[in-house]
């Protein structure tokens, strides 16, 4: 029986002839939060993308339900896994309705899906741009609109890199309210994020990584510690609170 797992064995990625991922394994697991954390070039963004078929690993292993991705159609990986990266470019200039509406392109629904496509802008507060051409946007609503595009398509897993960058403070935790009520209805959400607070904010699970290594896997509540923090980030952290793990640098 199929486990809804996402899994990567032995991930091994290089760029340039620099080892980008040395040799990460991991489990991940649907209707929970995974925050992958660490410090600029530790390999968070190039395991996400191999995590979502966008790139594909030297050698290792990534499978979704015990299936190897080598044995799902392109078709089949869109329609389970909605991928929403850090820098989404737009080449045309539809209304954000329409580009939206693209997210159900992977399940043969281009024009269909509307209450998908509605909920969806209405969570992501863009409905009032519907109508608008994308490209009239600012980088905050364009950031929107594109989540909103991953969320029409009903992922089982949604993989988003750095989805807070462009946002304001209200729409940044709108965001991650609206990626843990994903979890909840039993989607797999794996975000890299940088800023820690965010990430004990909604994590049920951690990635903590350094040197395209993992320093530390497992619970948020484990690997949300000072001594592993300062490991990776080469700061030291304080934690502020003993009840919520609101931490500052020192």
């Amino acid at each position: 029986m199929p486990d809804n797992d996402l899994r990567f064995s032995d991930v091994t990625l290089r760029k340039s002839g620099s080892a980008i991922l040395r040799g990460v394994s991991g489990c991940l697991r649907r209707g929970s939060v995974t925050a992958i954390l660490g410090p600029n070039g530790a390999g968070k963004s190039s395991l996400l993308h191999c995590l979502a078929g966008v790139e594909m690993s030297h050698s290792g292993i990534v499978s979704l339900d015990d299936m190897p991705f080598t044995a799902l159609t392109p078709k089949e990986r869109a329609r389970r896994i909605g991928f929403l990266p850090q820098k989404g470019e737009v080449h045309w200039n539809l209304s954000a309705r329409n580009l939206v509406a693209l997210g159900r392109m992977a399940r043969g629904e281009p024009d269909h899906g509307r209450n998908a496509i509605e909920t969806a802008m209405i969570a992501t507060d863009v409905a009032h741009l519907a109508d608008r051409p994308v490209l009239s946007l600012s980088g905050g609503e364009t950031a929107r609109v594109l989540l909103a595009r991953v969320l029409a398509g009903e992922p089982e897993w949604l993989l988003a890199d750095e989805p807070l960058a462009s946002l304001d403070p209200a729409h940044q935790l709108a965001v991650l309210a609206r990626l843990s009520a994903c979890a909840k209805q039993g989607a797999g959400v794996v975000v890299v994020l940088h800023d820690i607070n965010h990430a004990a904010r909604i994590a049920d699970h951690m990635l903590l990584m350094k040197d395209g290594a993992l320093l530390a896997d497992g619970p948020a509540a484990q690997v949300l510690t000072s001594e592993l923090l300062e490991a990776a980030f080469a700061v030291r952290f304080r934690q502020l609170s003993s009840d919520y793990p609101l931490f500052v640098a020192d």
